[in-house]
């Protein structure tokens, strides 16, 4: 087996997909207007419209309800991705902010309120 993809369902792709392709620099695939996949080298982030919904099975998604779940990022300088996204971003979780398991880590919220974490490791002092 083989972990394929996270997806998001949204009532607006196109404004998701956008919000997106800035803030990771990645331009996504758009396979159907319905649908798009932006792809890393270690994983992929679909983008589904609720239109797509009853194909899945009626009411089994929603768009902009989700509280559980972070989408967790690796960039190369968490500072520096800070820095360039502060444009981008109108409301910050929190600044870089290193975390007990060794990541230094930046909190923000997509358009949709689906909470995002870019993060680099770091070194942490033994406790």
């Amino acid at each position: 087996m083989q972990f394929a993809a996270t997806r998001i369902v949204t009532d607006d792709v196109d404004a998701l997909v956008q919000f997106y392709e800035r803030v990771t620099g990645v331009a996504a695939d758009r396979l159907h207007p319905l649908f798009a996949e932006l792809r890393t080298d270690s994983g992929v982030l679909a983008i589904s419209s609720t239109q797509t919904v009853p194909l899945l099975g009626e009411g089994v998604a929603e768009a902009s309800a989700n509280r559980s779940v972070v989408l967790d990022f690796h960039v190369d300088d968490v500072d520096a991705t800070y820095a360039a996204l502060r444009s981008e971003i109108d409301t910050f979780v929190n600044e870089p902010t290193v975390m007990p398991w060794g990541n230094k880590s930046l909190l923000f919220r997509d358009p949709d309120g689906n909470l995002v974490n870019f993060f680099t490791p770091v070194a942490v002092p033994a406790q």
